[in-house]
């Protein structure tokens, strides 16, 4: 395939609507963190992130993905050090060890570690695609993800371990595990999560407390930045109280307003339909990465679009829920809107691997 006819099958959609989100994403930032001068740097921050994400995904989709998924061995092995190196020494922020602080920066290898699994998958899934189906199988491919799941959840990080067990059993279900097989595997998830309720830290079990019953005696903490998620929300009605002009974001009585309640501070400003549109522009992408997938010329190439759209949809999912009360508070970020630069730049990096695999397809018709 020529050059000139492998950026013509680019997805410049895809790219626009990453362009649209991370730009509305910058904007909300800069509404939440106003009048806040140890935040404020946060903005321009977020837009060095971005610009270099987008630079990225033009260089990551240049590079054929066959030749990211022949080093795997080398991006395994360093991606293991930099988690076992995080848990060891790496800066403590809010009683966990998640960041390597380089210079005014934070760097959270776990964000990439996602992308990781995903290329790891996908090779394996290739590899063996005409293998049955059986507990040796399924053994070796959970092993793959474990040596790196095993470092986040010791920092402890369980949300993001929770993300990547999601990839890995969508993956599985995808590639043709039985349906016997994959409820005993969720069977056996939820027996383990009963187990290991009481080693949680107090916080998380405060936060699944108060999901279960929530007039439940937990301390008054644990259930504020999600009721000031609901008032904002509620406060927004149909069309918003305008940018710049949400009363629960700009009197800062909500929380995390620019990571973890962006939806929510967003919500307020542009109102039931700005949080639609929100929720739309995420389906858009999500979706372009599965029509990625399915027109994928080989399995590893579908198996890396599929591995991305399902981290975006249940990321993007898990956050609009937390701000719904719908599910405990989990920290995970809104994709591509909520402030953070490893998670940004990680997902530009998943969806410059969409757009390689794009891009060595047949002409798509979309």
């Amino acid at each position: 395939m020529s050059r000139d006819l492998s950026w013509r099958n680019f997805d410049f959609l895809l790219l626009g609507a990453i362009v649209l989100a991370a730009s509305f994403g910058v904007a909300m930032i800069r509404s939440a963190v106003a009048g806040n001068d140890q935040l404020t740097p946060l903005v321009s921050r977020q837009i060095y992130f971005a610009i270099g994400g987008i630079v990225a995904i033009f260089i990551v989709a240049a590079i054929d993905y066959r030749y990211w998924l022949a080093l795997y061995r080398p991006i395994y092995i360093v991606m293991m050090i930099l988690l076992f190196a995080l848990f060891l020494s790496a800066t403590a922020v809010f009683g966990s060890a998640r960041w390597f602080q380089v210079g005014v920066l934070f760097i959270q290898p776990t964000e990439f570690a996602k992308i990781v699994v995903i290329l790891i998958l996908a090779r394996y899934f290739d590899s063996t695609q005409n293998q049955p189906r059986n507990i040796p199988w399924l053994v070796r491919a959970f092993l793959w993800v474990f040596f790196l799941a095993i470092w986040i959840l010791l920092q402890p990080n369980l949300s993001n371990v929770i993300v990547i067990l999601v990839i890995f059993f969508a993956m599985l279900w995808i590639n043709g595990l039985d349906l016997r097989q994959l409820l005993i595997i969720v069977v056996s998830v939820l027996v383990l999560a009963f187990i290991a309720f009481p080693f949680l830290q107090p916080y998380q079990q405060d936060r699944v407390r108060n999901f279960i019953i929530p007039q439940s005696n937990v301390s008054y903490g644990a259930t504020y930045n999600v009721e000031q998620a609901l008032i904002a929300i509620g406060s927004g009605g149909l069309f918003g109280k305008g940018y710049g002009h949400g009363t629960q974001t700009q009197l800062r009585f909500l929380k995390v307003r620019h990571t973890d309640f962006i939806f929510s501070a967003a919500a307020e400003e542009f109102g039931l339909i700005g949080a639609v549109l929100v929720i739309l522009v995420e389906i858009f992408i999500v979706w372009r990465c599965i029509r990625a997938a399915q027109k994928a010329r080989d399995v590893s190439g579908a198996m890396i679009a599929y591995g991305v759209a399902i981290l975006l949809f249940f990321q993007g999912m898990a956050n609009i829920a937390v701000n719904l009360k719908l599910i405990p508070v989990s920290g995970l970020p809104l994709p591509f809107i909520s402030y953070g630069g490893s998670g940004l730049a990680s997902l530009m990096l998943g969806v410059g691997l969409v757009e390689s695999v794009v891009m060595r397809h047949k002409p798509l018709e979309f």
